[in-house]
């Protein structure tokens, strides 16, 4: 296979060509510290206050799109083919400010003004992804939610909110004036060639393809395989560790696809949960909702579905969820694959079904069908951008004569891995789909979980949750059921999807 050693992308629109780049070097230090671009600030380095962020230029189907991301976790290296902004970027060429900056200035959004370049750059991501700009006030819960990321502890918000409504209707700006020749050359810096450079004896290798992958994963089982970095980006700035060898995946295309297979879908590892959010809402509206929970948006455009599952957290957000709908797993060694289900990769905590050499390359979630309940609940202490507590998703099936045919009831947060409730099951088989089923089913989760105690929660809370959401779910299902949950706003461009429903028996 071909080799590149250079990094190549675009800063702004200035072309950078880089040798000898540190694997683990973040886009945040090598701004501050090599081009003293000093606007992207260092709060926290782990990816939670926001005040790093930039926006990544990516060529998708020949345009380019355009996302917020965390540069204090974010790996230089993985800028590779992109374009890269910075709030510098954002002032006009005669020095004047954007209309977004403009905007924060005219509704006093700024006061010490250390977190102010971290919003700028978010709602400057927001404002380009209105595609289609529509009249009147923006939704607050899409502002809400492309703000999620950020933290300011000055100005309450509201005058942020304000400076997003401000500039709903996006006008062409420079940067637009620039697409044309910034499209040419992301396309020119497009290429099949294995990036593999380092320094020091570490090394970072980026594949274009996915078989490229599995010969570099094959010959190197010891290696860290980064995708987002929205969790080994913390290895590094937080726990200090030193990492030998990285496979990046981001450059791999065919790993983030998306494939309707008519009674399920197919989900490359490297499909982002930004991406996943729009496919897998579409299934239902739970999906959509616990989707929207995960981190906040500059973690969704960086972080995939594969990272999450391949890591084995027991409280990754998306594995309950995708357990209960009876996905699998497609894991790659070579050219040799296998497919499991997804509920027997998790062995024990820490511990995978996975070789060494081998990596998980797709997931295949099926639709829900006829008679099919799901719901998905994430308890956790701040609803925004926090690690669950507990994850609770459920789907279960009535027959036309009422009764339950299948149940499939999986927690994270519950044991050391994502975990099917089998006792609590085995209550609801055969059993009418009534208020008594669903306690007997709650009675039955002793049987099936030994919580632990920590900081996020008792074991005796837990556990006592864990049923209550059982209960829940049986009286959100049924024919007139009472309102149980505070709607998300709905407004006029607000997609259908991102509405919290009740569980309700598909078609």
């Amino acid at each position: 296979m071909a080799h590149r050693t250079t990094i190549r992308f675009l800063l702004g629109n200035e072309p950078r060509t880089l040798t000898d780049v540190d694997p683990t070097l973040t886009v945040l230090d090598w701004l501050r510290g090599t081009e003293r671009r000093m606007g992207t600030k260092e709060g926290c380095a782990e990816g939670d206050c926001g005040a790093c962020t930039v926006v990544v230029g990516r060529l998708v189907d020949g345009a380019v799109k355009y996302e917020a991301i965390n540069a204090c976790i974010r790996f230089l290296a993985t800028l590779d083919g992109c374009q890269l902004l910075t709030v510098e970027h954002l002032k006009r060429p005669d020095g004047a400010l954007h209309p977004v900056q403009q905007a924060m200035v005219d509704c006093h959004g700024s006061q010490c003004g250390f977190c102010t370049p971290g919003f700028v750059m978010s709602l400057y991501a927001l404002n380009r992804a209105e595609a289609a700009p529509l009249e009147g006030v923006l939704d607050e819960q899409c502002i809400d939610d492309a703000l999620a990321g950020n933290l300011c502890r000055c100005t309450g918000y509201a005058p942020i909110v304000a400076a997003a409504q401000q500039v709903r209707n996006r006008t062409p700006d420079h940067i637009d004036d620039a697409l044309p020749s910034v499209t040419r050359a992301l396309a020119a810096l497009a290429d099949d060639a294995v990036v593999e450079t380092g320094r020091d004896g570490r090394r970072f290798l980026a594949p274009a393809t996915v078989d490229q992958l599995a010969d570099l994963v094959l010959s190197n089982p010891d290696a860290t395989i980064v995708s987002g970095a929205t969790d080994v980006g913390l290895w590094v700035t937080k726990h200090q560790r030193v990492l030998s060898t990285v496979i990046y995946t981001g450059r791999v295309a065919g790993l983030a696809r998306i494939t309707d297979r008519g009674d399920a879908l197919e989900l490359g590892a490297g499909v982002t949960f930004t991406a996943a959010k729009a496919a897998l809402g579409r299934l239902h509206p739970d999906l959509d909702e616990l989707l929207r929970r995960v981190g906040a948006e500059q973690v969704r455009n960086a972080g995939t579905i594969g990272g999450n599952i391949a890591n084995g957290s027991p409280i990754g957000d998306t594995p309950p969820a995708l357990i209960a709908l009876g996905a699998s797993l497609t894991l790659r060694w070579g050219a040799q694959r296998r497919t499991l289900p997804l509920q027997d990769y998790f062995l024990a905590y820490g511990k995978q079904d996975r070789q060494p050499g081998e990596f998980v390359e797709s997931v295949t979630v099926p639709k829900p069908g006829k008679g099919d309940l799901f719901a998905a609940y994430k308890i956790s202490k701040r609803f925004d951008q926090d690690i669950s507590a507990l994850c609770a998703c459920f789907l279960v099936t009535v027959g036309d004569d009422g009764l339950v045919t299948r149940a499939r009831l999986a927690y994270g947060g519950m044991a050391g891995t994502p975990k099917r409730a089998d006792a609590a099951e085995a209550a609801l088989l055969g059993r009418p789909w009534d208020a008594a089923a669903a306690r007997d089913a709650k009675a039955a989760l002793a049987q099936d979980f030994t919580p632990l105690s920590d900081w996020r929660a008792s074991a005796a809370y837990r556990l006592a949750v864990a049923g209550n959401l059982l209960l829940k779910f049986q009286a959100e299902s049924v024919a007139d059921a009472p309102a149980t949950r505070v709607l998300a706003q709905r407004t006029q461009g607000r997609p259908a999807g991102c509405d919290i429903a009740k569980a309700v028996p598909h078609a």
